[in-house]
């Protein structure tokens, strides 16, 4: 009997319509646009309006690939989100794609690892299909950011937007899909990239709003730090595993989070810049939706059997990255 993998067999994404421009932030907070763009590669964002939440752009997404595949949402068993702005902290926001999308067989859960949540879930979700237990599982990344971002906190709001993206996984017997994976975290790291209210220990008080701890705090250095020596690390140890080369990658998709995190990690693995898939210039950083969403916008020109790196570091701190092969 061949081998099981779990391929990515189709792509949806969505962004929100408005865009905020470095121009507009300027208006806001004392930054400018140059600025931006010289240390992050981004020049806008988009950001959800209104009373809405994840899982509002989650199934625009998530339609698309039903669209694509022709397939009824009873056929969908499974659906694991990766978000750390779910709608609610309970039900999960798997829980209300799955009503919201009729998917009355699937069941699923939210996973929250920050900007690595795609990846997690990716590779979480790749092990139903190996058993052979489920044939169709849809995994999320997206995120809300403008909900726990201060406006008033030039670090922080010139990085985030909104948006996100799904994939659709299923079984491949010819050798395409993921083929490996490596994973890391160090909870020593929230000290530089956290949002501590909310939770159990710090609940939602008057005081907790006050000291404004229902928004993203980062610590901008020591963060970049970490995220260029972990993302390049888990990328070049991926491909030593599995005898890679930079001439056997097509695509490397890292995670948007700033231009020179990218581009350290492409120069360690060999990778030059007609090789790496980058939007952050449009949509900045959507967390847990940005390589769902840069799958989404290069699809057109991803081949079947390319080889294709997946790398993110995201708060907590959590990273990792993924090898598969592309199945169409």
């Amino acid at each position: 009997m061949k081998k099981i993998t779990a391929a990515i067999t189709a792509v949806g994404g969505f962004v929100p319509d408005y865009v905020l421009t470095n121009k507009e932030l300027e208006t806001m907070v004392a930054t400018a646009d140059e600025w931006i763009r010289s240390r992050t590669g981004i020049a806008e964002r988009r950001i959800l309006k209104g009373v809405a939440g994840t899982s509002d752009m989650v199934v625009a997404a998530i339609q698309q690939i039903l669209d694509k595949k022709k397939i009824n949402p009873e056929e969908i068993d499974m659906v694991i989100v990766g978000t750390i702005t779910p709608d609610y902290y309970f039900p999960s926001t798997s829980n209300l794609i799955c009503d919201k999308m009729g998917m009355k067989n699937a069941w699923g859960y939210d996973l929250a690892a920050a900007c690595s949540g795609f990846i997690y879930a990716l590779t979480t979700a790749s092990q139903f299909i190996e058993t052979g237990k489920y044939k169709k599982i849809i995994v999320v990344g997206a995120d809300k950011m403008s909900s726990i971002i201060d406006y008033t906190d030039r670090s922080t709001c010139i990085i985030f937007g909104d948006g996100g993206g799904a994939v659709l996984l299923e079984p491949n017997t010819e050798g395409n899909g993921i083929i490996d994976s490596v994973l890391k975290s160090d909870g020593s790291g929230s000290k530089y990239l956290n949002m501590r209210g909310g939770g159990s220990m710090y609940p939602a008080t008057h005081e907790t709003v006050d000291k404004k701890m229902h928004f993203v705090y980062q610590d901008g250095q020591p963060v970049f730090k970490y995220a260029v020596k972990g993302m390049a690390d888990v990328s070049v140890e991926i491909m030593e595993r599995n005898k890679l080369g930079g001439k056997d990658i097509a695509w490397l998709v890292p995670h948007q989070a700033n231009k020179r995190i990218i581009d350290a990690t492409a120069e360690r693995m060999g990778i030059g810049p007609e090789k790496i898939m980058m939007n952050i210039e449009k949509y900045g950083n959507t967390t847990a939706g940005t390589i769902p969403l840069l799958l989404w916008d290069y699809e057109k020109q991803i081949k079947k059997g390319d080889n294709l790196i997946l790398s993110a570091f995201g708060g907590g701190f959590t990273w990792g990255s993924v090898f598969l092969k592309w199945a169409y």
